[in-house]
């Protein structure tokens, strides 16, 4: 592991409660200070009209292109409906091994589910995705273990049974000591 840091890129706007929760989550299971930068992106070049979302391969090439470095890894944050060609949606997602990954809340919340919003819900479920996508770019695949944060997550639910850290076996792999 040779990253000296963690770089979060907010696109749009997110209150800076919510990003320090995240960062302080993110340097607890990575050991890597966290920086925050805002990012400036024309959206409407990902934004598909006949599906009505938002590329997420191009926005994390775009993303790798203009944002990332090798000295940290960096990790996107939207707000936006993100979908990859074989899926109908994806939280976010990150080239293994790689510098770079992006995550987006807008599935995340429950009113998008017809249930009541809960904003620690969402940031509990945002902080998940950061810290799995984050998890990819280190070279973690998905665990199997069921409450691992690396476990992969096809709905809202699945990431509401996971916890908010690696497993055991993924923090050996990740070279992190319990």
């Amino acid at each position: 592991m040779n990253q000296q840091q963690i770089t979060l890129i907010s696109f749009g706007y997110f209150r800076k409660d919510i990003l320090e929760v995240i960062a302080d989550a993110v340097k607890h299971q990575f050991l890597l200070s966290v920086i925050f930068r805002e990012g400036h992106l024309d959206l409407s070049e990902f934004y598909d009209p006949a599906r009505r979302q938002y590329n997420g391969n191009r926005m994390l090439k775009q993303v790798d292109a203009e944002f990332a470095s090798d000295a940290s890894k960096t990790l996107g944050l939207f707000s936006v409906d993100l979908f990859i060609p074989i899926l109908t949606y994806i939280f976010g997602q990150a080239a293994l091994n790689g510098r770079t990954g992006i995550a987006s809340l807008y599935r995340l919340s429950n009113g998008r589910y017809g249930i009541e919003p809960d904003d620690k819900l969402l940031l509990e479920r945002f902080t998940k995705e950061v810290i799995h996508e984050l998890g990819h770019t280190f070279g973690l695949m998905h665990c199997i273990i069921p409450s691992c944060v690396m476990r992969s997550s096809t709905y809202v639910e699945d990431i509401d049974q996971k916890e908010q850290h690696l497993c055991l076996r993924c923090r050996e792999e990740y070279k992190i000591s319990p």
